[in-house]
């Protein structure tokens, strides 16, 4: 079973109210639903907002629904939180729409309490909101994390760093860059989301200068959080130990595996016609080519190897993605 509490406050009674968190929960909430192909992934993710219009999410009402997310047995507990985040000496805070100081919110201690709790097999929170990198920190020395097995941890910016909108409003960078990421962006060869691709797809995309998402684990592997659609056909992953006996194997190539010829290639006699075997097999290494996990040896690119007659040979990538497969593994 997997289970998604999903949460976004844009309305404050007493602080300043917020345009992009209700936004922002509806598209994590309509991303986590279905994988790619339409299958279940999360079955109906529990999505609680408030914004002007709709009732305010109080902090009792916020810690309940935590509460019951990591309660009982399952395969992934998945909490996503959008909106104010306060920070002092004493820990972070989740602000809820009563919140008047900030330390008057859901600790942060007390959401990693109750997932550090949990019979999950993986506990995976994700923040948009400020200072939520203090997620997670020990309170018995700065600097150090704490957090028990089988949790993960991903959050908009550092302890000491605020959470930015998008352009315009009506949407956090994060949870936009998120979303891409849950669209595919950070998917392996598989199809696979993990939180460790996700984060580096948002770190990547940030770059070094403004808010640095964090990221804080203690797993032995990756869930997937979502699959999405393959880059490469799984039988083309499946074939690699066939075309490639040794991870350093030179498949060689002559222009029978080259399918197209300008006019002057198809009048020499040296140049041996397509092969339409060799077409199929050099259609699957141009798959991988595309892919980064077969590149050619001595040539610019696939075609001039085939026609050049010299080879191609696995990636580092390749030869792990083969390992895999001859594991059995894949």
């Amino acid at each position: 079973m997997r289970k998604a509490l999903v949460v976004g406050i844009d309305h404050y009674a007493h602080i300043q109210s917020l345009t992009g968190c209700v936004n922002d929960a509806h598209a994590v909430k309509n991303v986590l639903e279905r994988h790619a192909d339409g299958t279940i992934n999360f079955a109906t993710p529990r999505l609680i907002t408030a914004s002007a219009d709709q009732n305010a999410i109080t902090k009792g009402d916020l810690k309940d629904a935590v509460r019951e997310l990591f309660d009982g047995e399952m395969d992934i507990a998945l909490f996503y939180f959008a909106g104010h985040g306060y920070i002092e000496d004493t820990g972070g805070y989740l602000c809820t729409s009563e919140c008047k100081r900030g330390d008057d919110g859901l600790t942060l201690a007390e959401v990693m309490a109750l997932a550090g709790n949990s019979r999950a097999t993986n506990k995976v929170i994700i923040l948009d909101s400020c200072h939520s990198g203090v997620a997670g920190n020990s309170q018995h020395g700065a600097g150090l994390a704490e957090i028990s097995q089988g949790m993960t941890i991903l959050t908009a910016s550092a302890e000491n760093q605020y959470a930015m909108e998008v352009a315009g409003g009506g949407a956090g960078v994060f949870t936009t860059l998120l979303i891409d990421a849950l669209n595919g962006s950070a998917a392996n060869l598989l199809g696979d989301i993990t939180p460790g691709s996700v984060y580096a797809h948002i770190d990547q995309s940030l770059g070094p200068w403004g808010q640095r998402p964090v990221f804080k684990t203690n797993v032995q592997s990756f869930v997937s959080l979502r699959k999405a659609v393959p880059p490469i056909p799984l039988a083309d992953i499946q074939a690699l130990p066939t075309l490639f006996p040794r991870p350093d194997y030179d498949y060689r190539l002559d222009p029978s595996y080259e399918p197209e010829r300008s006019q002057e290639q198809k009048d020499d006699p040296d140049v041996p016609p397509p092969d339409p075997d060799n077409n199929e097999i050099f259609a699957r290494l141009q798959r991988y080519a595309r892919v980064n996990l077969v590149r050619p040896v001595g040539a610019p690119h696939m075609w001039h190897a085939a026609m050049q007659s010299k080879s191609c040979e696995l990636t580092v990538l390749g030869q792990h993605y083969r390992k895999l497969v001859a594991d059995g593994l894949i």
